[in-house]
């Protein structure tokens, strides 16, 4: 199948998007050096890069947010077979300095059946992990829904929970139903689908909202969850590639056209992330204006993106992300 392309336009160059810092009581109040921000009230635990309220930086978008760009742009941002009217995906850095709730995610069966639009499956790229640090991915093997529930009620489900030790690098898939849970020590890039809905099952007696009716509903016994390896191609690491996004980390030398980064797509639009998860570059093209791409930054490339290319300033640690068809079509 031939990929599918709208005309290129220099008014859809790729343009930097400001990140949105997100209160949550298990994050940090400092996040340098991982960001230069210190919390003014609540701690931060989460940094969204692509969210509905994320706003674009710079080019002639600068100072929209993405879900007016994307209601109004559908075609430019996606490509003309694109379904919906909202990003596809939401990429945050996770910042744990307690542990998350014990949490699962509808399907989008079940999110359709309670009016929503979509599920969520995500995945988690470690930028970086201390000695033994871990994830809660899945439930042990062999327990039953009821024992699920009676765990929740007497407070130990947490040692019902699969533990993964997850070091820098690993890359971690968590399918919609798995019970799960970020616990301290690492710092991740999370890549889902874009929604935010959280079944809160337990919370180590935490005076918070449990949702423990939709989660028992939501979670699976089974799932595909768990470490995924990296494929090694010629010029780039596929870190995960399945229904809703493709996550690759490519190599920058000295500098990469876009032709070159986007040459493991097939009949994907053209709309990609790329995002600095260490050092930095630059994205420049004829007809724009230069960007840059400091650490822990991201760039929206649009489905009419003219040419353009990626030059390293710097230890640039680069990651593409790409959503695949599926997310365009809930």
């Amino acid at each position: 199948m031939n990929q599918i392309r709208t005309k290129s336009s220099p008014d859809w160059a790729p343009f930097r998007i400001d990140p949105v810092f997100v209160g949550r009581v298990w994050g940090y109040r400092d996040l340098r050096p991982w960001f230069d921000r210190v919390a003014d009230t609540e701690p931060i635990g989460e940094v969204w890069l692509t969210g509905n309220q994320c706003v674009a930086a710079t080019g002639a978008q600068a100072g929209q947010r993405l879900d007016h760009l994307f209601g109004e742009s559908r075609e430019e941002l996606l490509g003309p077979a694109a379904l919906g009217t909202d990003s596809p995906l939401l990429i945050k850095v996770i910042l744990a300095a307690e542990k998350l709730s014990v949490q699962v995610h509808p399907d989008d069966a079940l999110a359709h059946k309670y009016g929503l639009e979509r599920g969520k499956t995500e995945c988690w790229y470690a930028l970086a992990a201390k000695p033994g640090a871990q994830v809660a991915v899945g439930l042990r093997a062999g327990i039953s829904a009821s024992e699920v529930r009676a765990a929740i009620e007497s407070n130990t489900l947490e040692q019902d929970l699969n533990l993964l030790p997850i070091a820098a690098g690993d890359m971690v898939y968590v399918d919609a139903g798995t019970v799960h849970a970020i616990w301290p020590g690492s710092i991740l890039l999370e890549v889902q689908q874009n929604s935010d809905v959280t079944y809160r099952m337990y919370d180590y007696g935490r005076p918070r909202e449990l949702h423990v009716e939709q989660g028992l509903e939501a979670m699976r016994m089974h799932t595909r969850a768990g470490k995924i390896a990296p494929t090694k191609l010629g010029d780039r690491t596929i870190l995960i590639d399945v229904e809703y996004f493709c996550i690759e980390r490519v190599p920058v030398a000295t500098a990469i056209s876009s032709k070159e980064l986007s040459e493991t797509d097939t009949s994907r639009p053209g709309l990609a992330y790329l995002f600095a998860a260490a050092g930095a570059g630059t994205v420049s093209g004829d007809g724009f204006e230069a960007i840059d791409l400091p650490p822990r930054s991201i760039v929206c490339v649009p489905a009419a993106a003219p040419e353009f290319a990626v030059k390293n300033q710097g230890d640039l640690d680069l990651i593409r992300i790409t959503p695949k068809w599926d997310a365009f079509r809930l």
